[in-house]
Order: C-alpha cells, then sequence, then structure tokens
C-alpha cells in the first residue's frame, strides 16, 4: 500500500471516530438536556412554593388573633413582596375563606393557589368550634392564567380542576 493510500484509511478512520463521538455527545445531551431546564426552574418553583404556603399559615395566625383574614400581601405582616422576577403575589378573602395566589410571569413556570378554610367542627363537649384548615396546590400545567381556587368537598379540602395539592 502506498504512503498516500494509508494517509487516506487513517484520515476515514479518524473522520468515523469524530463522527461515532459527535453522535454520542448528541444522544447524551438530549438525555441531559431536559433534567438540566428542570433543575434550573427549581429555585424559582420553590420560591412560589414557600411564599403561598407562608401566606396560609400567615392568614392562619390573623384568623386565630383578629377572626378575619387579611385581604391583600401587605396585611398579613410577612413581608413578602407583591411581585419578583417570576411570580405576583395577591390574596383574596371572604369572611370564611383566604385565597392566596402564586401566579407565574412566565409561561414555562408552574402557578400556585393556597386555601385557607374556617371550617366549623364539634369539640368534645359537643359544642361547635371554628379552625382553619389550609391547603396548597399547583398548577398540572405551566403557564400565566391564574389556578382555580380549592374548595371544600364532602367536608374535606380538595385543589380546584386542573391543580394537584403540594405535598411536603
Amino acid at each position: 500500500m502506498s504512503q498516500q493510500n494509508s494517509k487516506s484509511a487513517i484520515v476515514s478512520a479518524n473522520g468515523c471516530g469524530c463522527l461515532v463521538l459527535l453522535m454520542g455527545i448528541g444522544v447524551i445531551g438530549a438525555i441531559a438536556l431536559p433534567s438540566f431546564l428542570n433543575a434550573s426552574n427549581k429555585p424559582m418553583i420553590s420560591e412560589a412554593k414557600q411564599y403561598v404556603g407562608s401566606m396560609n399559615r400567615a392568614q392562619q395566625a390573623l384568623f386565630i388573633e383578629k377572626s378575619a383574614f387579611a385581604t391583600s400581601v401587605d396585611a398579613l405582616g410577612i413581608e413578602i413582596k407583591t411581585e419578583t422576577t417570576n411570580y405576583k403575589y395577591s390574596v383574596r378573602a371572604t369572611k370564611q375563606t383566604a385565597f392566596n395566589y402564586g401566579l407565574s410571569k412566565k409561561p414555562e413556570l408552574k402557578s400556585y393557589v393556597g386555601g385557607v378554610f374556617v371550617i366549623r367542627v364539634k369539640s368534645n363537649n359537643g359544642e361547635d368550634e371554628m379552625r382553619t384548615e389550609s391547603i396548597l396546590c399547583s398548577a398540572d400545567k405551566p403557564g400565566t392564567i391564574p389556578p382555580l381556587p380549592p374548595q371544600v368537598h364532602n367536608g374535606k379540602l380538595v385543589c380546584g380542576t386542573g391543580t394537584t395539592k403540594v405535598t411536603k
């Protein structure tokens, strides 16, 4: 075999090796990229879950103290910003319920809604007592549309349609 032919064979073998290497990198990238993108959203999602959970707890404490829910984020007294880079936070309250929202500002993030409900229960001595119960729900799909609020169904708190209960 001439020296020219052996150089061509070496170049062909190296070119084939590079192609296999590039294909391998592409396959690894296709597998790893979705996990990497989801991991980069976790701190943003954690913010919303923490904020709305804190808003729920503040509503419960406020109701115990004043027999009323806060009607604004500022009235909760927990120094949560009403808007961050990724979420807008708001409250909607009645005499018997408070809904706390963490609404995504970005289409790739899920929104959250918390609910605090006044529940009437019988005490051990048979008298009616009032207590509060709360639930935290996550939208099933990312987006900027407010999720449906939770509700009481057959005496139990349930997330609204299109949302799922967040467990700790």
